[in-house]
């Protein structure tokens, strides 16, 4: 070997060994840096937090009491048969509420339904509550309806009234809007849900009020509940709910709408009237009806006299077919106040109806469910028969409430026990404010008196908007 390839294959070994060597010292200095860890630098994003300003509140009235066919030349037609006695009130310091009358196609400028709506005040949004009722004594419409005025929902349901012969059932969407409403009606009846050819594609024009049969939609039907969904603008839905005996009259009702199906539905305040067996009285005189929409479910029915911890009926469980409505009889309820609570894993919508009898000067109410209370809210009286709230405490600690006038000239302190349920009587045509204090309460209106029988179920106050964070 010549010392020129020694010198070669030296100086080859030399770079060969400091290759591994760097190799070596970059594997090191690669899993030190993954696994020390490396100073950083962080900023906090620039934000801010502000309230939106808040918009006007607005609620709409079911209108006075209509009936159909009163005119041989057009027996479609409808006519007003009795105008609607309106309470309202505002929040403390606020200005009284703007009044606008929507238009009704078929009956003169000034009987359709009224709209009240306040605009904020300091940037704050004002509680605002209304209530009508209205009393019909004629031969083809008698009895006293009351309900409140509400918010208009882009989706609700009606559950009550009947497709049968003898019912004269009328669904009322009232616009309060600027721009018009597309709304689509899907009755829930003993065949499943259906878009029937009447409820497709209505469109209730702004400032407007629109009345639809409910025999139109699906006739003969005994047990309908009509979902009622809106595009393009809120509407405000109902139904006027009568039936005719044999040509008698045997009462009316305006029913408000459930906003949303729930798991447990409270129904409060049902009024008994008569006892069982009772002349003019009938065992069936209580009547709860339930609809699972979405999927098969089992129901179980609790009834408990107010004020009262054993429930009064002994628990019911009913088995529920999605989309396909129930009636329960609830019969056989000595003379009083009730609370029916109905329970499911899915959720549910429910009402129940309730008749003072079945003669002539006899009148019924339709129920619905009591929604849970957790602020200071609003609601108003309307005229009619004495009233009384009942309040249900759902939590395991006592409630203590407050129920004052909103010009504060009368104030009631009420204890409700955990788990119970009291009534404390009100003055007629006076708006309150129900204030749950740091618990959660549920309350309804109950009016009854001879021949006359509604139940109004007062809900929490719109919830303030929430802060938005804006990040420039």
């Amino acid at each position: 070997m010549s010392d020129r390839r020694v010198f070669r294959w030296a100086t080859t070994s030399t770079r060969l060994l400091a290759g591994t060597a760097v190799s070596a010292l970059a594997a090191v200095a690669v899993v030190t840096a993954v696994s020390v860890p490396w100073p950083t630098l962080t900023r906090e994003p620039l934000s801010i937090s502000t309230l939106p300003a808040p918009s006007a509140s607005v609620v709409s009235c079911d209108g006075g009491l209509l009936s159909v066919g009163r005119d041989s030349a057009d027996v479609d037609a409808i006519s007003l048969a009795k105008r609607q006695v309106l309470t309202s009130g505002v929040s403390e310091g606020a200005q009284d509420p703007q009044e606008q009358v929507l238009d009704v196609p078929g009956l003169p400028e000034g009987d359709g339904p009224t709209v009240f709506t306040a605009p904020p005040r300091e940037r704050e949004r004002v509680d605002l509550a209304a209530a009508g009722s209205a009393t019909a004594t004629d031969d083809d419409l008698a009895g006293y309806a009351a309900s409140a005025c509400r918010p208009p929902l882009l989706e609700s349901w009606l559950v009550g009234g009947s497709g049968e012969t003898g019912a004269s059932d009328l669904v009322l969407l009232a616009n309060p809007g600027v721009v018009p409403a597309r709304v689509q009606l899907t009755v829930y009846g003993a065949e499943g849900p259906t878009t029937p050819p009447g409820g497709t594609d209505l469109v209730v024009p702004a400032g407007e009020q629109r009345v639809v049969a409910l025999a139109g939609l699906l006739i003969g039907e005994a047990s309908p509940v009509v979902r009622v969904s809106a595009v393009g603008a809120a509407v405000h839905a109902s139904l006027q709910a009568s039936i005719t005996r044999t040509l008698t009259p045997g009462g009316v009702d305006q029913v408000g709408v459930v906003a949303e199906p729930q798991a447990v539905q409270t129904i409060t305040g049902v009024a008994v009237t008569r006892n069982p067996g009772a002349e003019g009285a009938s065992d069936a005189a209580t009547v709860l009806r339930i609809l699972s929409p979405s999927a098969d479910a089992t129901a179980k029915i609790t009834v408990t006299a107010t004020g009262r911890d054993e429930p009064s009926l002994e628990p019911d469980d009913v088995p529920l077919t999605a989309g396909e409505p129930v009636e329960v009889d609830l019969g056989g309820l000595a003379r009083g106040t009730y609370t029916v609570e109905v329970t499911a894993d899915t959720p549910l919508v429910s009402a129940v109806w309730q008749a003072t009898g079945f003669e002539e000067g006899d009148d019924f109410a339709w129920y619905t469910p009591s929604p849970l209370i957790s602020v200071p809210s609003l609601f108003a009286v309307p005229s009619g028969p004495p009233p009384a709230l009942t309040l249900v405490n759902p939590g395991d600690e006592p409630a203590e409430v407050s129920v004052t006038s909103a010009d504060g000239s009368y104030r009631l302190e009420l204890a409700v026990p955990a788990n119970g349920s009291m009534t404390a009587r009100l003055s007629t045509r006076t708006v309150y404010v129900l204030d749950p204090g740091t618990s959660e309460v549920r309350a309804g209106l109950s009016l009854t008196g001879n021949g006359a029988l509604a139940g109004i179920p007062v809900w929490p106050a719109d919830a303030a908007s929430p802060e938005i964070v804006v990040y420039p």
